[in-house]
């Protein structure tokens, strides 16, 4: 069958002579999406240079040609979008994550159990029962658990940083307006000098452990990339620990805020969770002994507690937008795009599709325990293709591990669950939930 002739733009709403879509989109940013997606299809321009996709084929498609074709989001303030650039960084972005993926591997994730478990401990213990802002509190848990993943002992003042450049970012997250880098705004000011901050204190470490390496085997993150071979320039593995800490901190904060969202909500799924958690193998799971390098996966140990994790990342996934930018002229299907143009994949929107999904706004662990759930391609919590998230297995192992501990060790009561909605900014998740972790009695 000849193939369709590539079509030009695809279509979108006009807008606003001068402002176009954006009131539109920043008054109600999933309900303009949804009505767009509903009149234009699966796929719609949002302006001259930005198309939405809510495909599951073509979104696998745009990600799978990262690297050739299109290239990851450009850098805040990259006002010129030299492509030529990102597609160098992300060269060498590749080379960095093969030297990356034995310390993020199933073996070492596993490595790391017992300290996930003691730190979530740690942070919890110090609300004291009190109530507390649910995203604060786990943006506290995941800064100290990545960091000390990567540094181990050398982790001190890391977790502080990386709460600032979230902090120093969040603006920017929140306005789809770009303003140039020269511009003497405060929220420029603050990003620069956070961003500096966290370059220095991460290129220190580094330099001071190499400067003192010994022979031991790696116990984290930077001693497995300082043995890397060929050796890393120490800028480079710099880098490569900032990008790791910024995706191992931001998106399991916000995914176990809407754990903790749906513990509050669903007091049986609370008890279910206890109760394997209990069981001799949820013991084993979060028992005080290292696991050996061959410890089976947390799926196996806790498969409900998985099965959570995964439903809530369905329902509510941190990355609910992945952009990537045409590196070239090039088509989308049926479409054509040019190079520069902006492509936002909706995971949010695929995820909720009953094409792919049966009932599919409905909260159903069960799914994930009886078979294969929906067609791989609508599944993106961490994106696909090349790109895919470095750090998804450790991730997915800490949140459930999280996840199995908070329902074990505590009851989660919340005064405001029924009533606070998703906040679709940066990373999606429950908009200003509180609660309170009341000690389950024995």
């Amino acid at each position: 069958m000849a193939r369709r002739e590539t079509l030009g733009r695809p279509p979108g709403p006009r807008g606003h002579w001068l402002t176009g879509n954006t009131r539109a989109y920043e008054a109600d940013r999933i309900g303009f999406l949804r009505r767009c997606h509903r009149e234009y299809g699966d796929v719609f321009s949002y302006d001259e240079q930005t198309v939405f996709v809510i495909d599951p084929d073509l979104a696998h498609d745009v990600l799978a040609r990262t690297g050739h074709g299109f290239v990851t989001e450009l850098a805040p303030f990259d006002m010129r979008r030299d492509l030529d650039e990102a597609a160098a960084q992300a060269t060498a972005w590749m080379s960095a994550r093969r030297a990356a993926w034995p310390g993020l591997n199933r073996s070492a994730a596993a490595a790391s159990d017992d300290r996930t478990v003691e730190i979530l401990d740690s942070v919890l213990a110090d609300t004291a029962g009190r109530e507390t802002d649910v995203l604060t509190t786990m943006r506290a848990f995941t800064a100290r658990a990545i960091a000390d993943y990567c540094f181990g002992a050398d982790s001190a003042g890391v977790p502080v940083l990386l709460d600032e450049i979230i902090h120093a970012t969040q603006p920017f997250t929140e306005s789809s307006y770009e303003f140039p880098a020269w511009l003497p705004i405060p929220r420029h000011r603050h990003f620069f000098q956070a961003a500096r901050r966290l370059t220095d204190v991460l290129t220190g470490i580094v330099r001071q452990r190499r400067a003192s390496r010994a022979t031991a085997a790696p116990d984290d993150l930077l001693g497995s990339l300082l043995d890397a071979e060929p050796a890393m320039p120490d800028d480079t593995v710099a880098s490569t620990l900032h990008s790791i800490l910024m995706g191992g901190h931001g998106v399991p904060a916000a995914a176990l805020t809407s754990v903790v969202w749906q513990l509050a909500r669903r007091p049986r799924v609370a008890g279910d969770l206890r109760d394997e958690a209990d069981r001799p193998t949820g013991d084993d799971a979060l028992s005080t002994t290292a696991p050996s390098a061959a410890a089976p996966s947390a799926a196996a140990r806790l498969p409900l507690a998985e099965a959570v994790v995964r439903e809530t990342l369905r329902l509510y996934p941190p990355a609910w937008l992945m952009t990537r930018t045409a590196g070239t002229a090039t088509a989308l299907g049926d479409w054509s795009l040019d190079p520069g143009d902006d492509v936002l994949l909706n995971a949010y929107l695929i995820h909720r599709d009953p094409r792919w999904w049966r009932r599919p706004d409905e909260f159903d662990p069960d799914r994930w325990l009886t078979g294969r759930p929906a067609p791989g391609a609508a599944c993106l919590p961490f994106g696909a293709g090349p790109r895919v998230c470095l750090g998804s297995t450790l991730a997915v192992r800490q949140l459930t591990l999280a996840t199995s501990r908070l329902a074990q060790r505590f009851t989660v009561e919340s005064p405001n669950a029924f009533s606070v909605v998703p906040e679709f900014m940066g990373r999606l998740a429950p908009a200003g939930l509180r609660a309170r972790f009341a000690p389950v009695r024995r």
